[in-house]
C-alpha cells in the first residue's frame, strides 16, 4: 500500500513525548514526523500503523486520513465522503459507524452531518457491488469512521485501532477513579525513567490503586508491548495480511525479557485495591514483575536497597480524597464519605496529609525523587517542599501539574504560623 497520512491524538500535553515514541518504534523523523495540537503527524506505510497500534502507549489511537477539504454544508461533507475509495479498506460484509468531532463549526446538527457521510459510504459501495452496501452497527462496528470539522474544513479518518488504544486489555479490576493507562504512560514518559538505561532506577508508586502506573512500568521495563493482549480494527480491513501480523507478533514476542532490570513496587492502604492490582498484573504478564503490599503511604519505608524514583497520581481532591492513617482526623473533618474501600471528600485541601506525607518522605527517602499528578497548583506550598519540575499535563478533562520534589534530607520543623504543622526543611533542590 501506498504511504499513508497517519493521525495519532493523544492528550494535551503529551504530543511531544508520543512523537518521540512514534520515532523509537518506526525510526521515522523530519518530514515524516510532525508534532501538531492534540496530536501526531506522520507519513509512514501500512506496516508502521499496525506497529503503532500494538507498541504506542501514549497515543489514543491510530487513524488513517482519507481526505481534507473545505466545506460550507452538509452536501460538501457528502461530495467529499463519496471521493473517498471506500473500497479498497473495506467490504459490504463488514459494519460500519460514523463518529463526529467538531471544533466552532457551522453545521447546526453534528448527526446530520455525519448521517450525510454514511450516505455517500453506502451509495458508493452501491455504485461500485452492484447495490450492495455494508450495514451500520453504532455499537460494536467493524469499521470506525471519523469525520473531524474545524470552522471551514473537513478530515474523514478510518480507524486502525478500533477500542481505544488506553484499553490494553488486562484491566478487569479497577476502583472509583482509575487513571487511564495512556495517562500513566505519559507521565512515566515525562519523568524520563529508562529501566534499560545506563543507571536504572528502581519504582515506587506509594498510593497505586489498582496498579496502573506499575504494571505500565514493568512491561516497559520487560518489553512487553501495550497491546500484545488485544485485537485490532485493521485485522478486519482489506490490507490486512494475517501472516504479516503474525510475524510481527512473533518479533514483539522474542523481544519480551523474563524479568526486570530494576525493582516495580507499588502500595496501597487499601488491601481492595492491592488485590485488584494484583489480578490485574497477572493479567498484563508482570505479577512477578511487581511486587505489591498493603500499607498507609505515610508509614511504609523504601523499598529495595538503592534510591530511586516515587510516582503517583494521589487520590486528591476531584478524584478521591487523600489516604493515610496519619490523615484520617483531617478527613474526618474534611466530611468524607465512605465508598467501596477507598474514601470521597467534599474539599479540595488535605493540607494535613500533604505535609505529613512530605515529612516522612524528607526524614526517610533522602536520595529519591518524587513525582506527584494532581489538579492542585498548590500542592508544593502545601508540602512546605519546593518543586524541581512541573510539567503540565491533562486527566480527561482536568488540568493536571506533574511536579518533581527531589528528597533532600534536613530537619522537620513547624512553619510560623503554622503551630504544629511540620515544614520540611532543605527540600527540592
Amino acid at each position: 500500500m501506498n504511504q499513508l497520512h497517519l493521525f495519532l491524538p493523544c492528550a494535551a500535553g503529551v504530543e511531544g513525548f508520543l512523537a518521540d515514541e512514534v520515532h523509537a518504534i518506526t525510526g521515522l523523523k523530519g518530514h515524516d514526523l510532525m508534532v501538531g495540537r492534540g496530536g501526531v503527524h506522520v507519513r509512514a506505510m501500512w506496516r508502521d500503523a499496525m506497529l503503532l497500534n500494538l507498541h504506542s502507549r501514549l497515543a489514543q489511537r491510530v487513524l488513517v486520513q482519507l481526505s481534507q477539504t473545505l466545506y460550507r454544508n452538509e452536501n460538501d461533507l457528502y461530495r467529499a465522503a463519496s471521493e473517498v475509495a471506500w473500497e479498497i479498506w473495506f467490504t459490504t460484509r463488514q459494519t460500519f459507524k460514523i463518529e463526529t468531532t467538531a471544533q466552532h463549526s457551522p453545521l447546526t446538527s453534528l448527526n446530520f452531518a455525519a448521517l450525510r457521510v454514511k450516505d455517500a459510504i453506502a451509495d458508493r459501495f452501491r455504485a461500485k457491488r452492484g447495490d450492495e452496501r455494508p450495514s451500520v452497527e453504532t455499537r460494536h462496528p467493524d469499521v470506525r469512521v471519523h469525520l473531524h470539522l474545524t470552522t471551514d474544513e473537513a478530515t474523514i479518518y478510518i480507524d486502525t485501532s478500533g477500542e481505544a488504544l488506553f484499553k490494553r486489555g488486562w484491566r478487569e479490576d479497577k476502583g472509583d477513579a482509575p487513571l487511564k493507562e495512556t495517562l500513566a504512560a505519559a507521565m512515566i514518559a515525562a519523568t524520563g525513567w529508562d529501566p534499560h538505561g545506563p543507571q536504572p532506577q528502581p519504582l515506587y508508586d506509594p498510593c497505586c490503586g489498582s496498579g496502573t502506573v506499575v504494571i505500565e512500568a514493568a512491561q516497559i521495563a520487560r518489553r512487553i508491548p501495550p497491546g500484545i493482549l488485544r485485537s485490532f480494527a485493521f485485522e478486519k480491513l482489506v490490507p490486512f495480511q494475517k501472516h504479516v501480523w503474525e510475524a510481527m507478533l512473533d518479533e514483539a514476542e522474542r523481544r519480551i525479557l523474563p524479568e526486570s532490570p530494576v525493582g516495580i513496587y507499588g502500595s496501597d492502604i487499601s488491601f481492595r485495591m492491592v488485590d485488584f492490582a494484583q489480578r490485574n498484573a497477572e493479567r498484563a504478564g508482570v505479577a512477578d514483575t511487581v511486587q505489591l503490599r498493603g500499607g498507609d503511604a505515610l508509614q511504609r519505608m523504601p523499598p529495595g536497597g538503592q534510591p530511586g524514583m516515587m510516582l503517583l497520581n494521589p487520590p486528591y481532591g476531584e478524584r478521591i480524597a487523600a489516604a493515610g492513617s496519619a490523615g484520617r482526623n483531617a478527613r474526618e473533618r474534611m466530611g468524607v464519605v465512605e465508598r467501596a474501600g477507598r474514601e470521597t471528600a467534599q474539599t479540595e485541601d488535605g493540607g494535613e496529609f500533604f505535609s505529613q506525607l512530605a515529612a516522612h518522605w524528607k526524614k526517610n527517602y533522602s536520595g529519591w525523587s518524587a513525582w506527584m499528578l494532581t489538579p492542585d497548583l498548590k500542592l508544593p506550598g502545601k508540602m512546605r517542599l519546593k518543586e524541581s519540575r512541573r510539567t503540565p499535563m491533562w486527566n480527561g478533562p482536568i488540568e493536571c501539574r506533574l511536579f518533581r520534589f527531589d528528597m533532600v534530607k534536613g530537619a522537620v520543623k513547624p512553619r510560623k504560623g503554622d503551630g504544629d504543622a511540620p515544614a520540611a526543611e532543605g527540600s527540592a533542590q
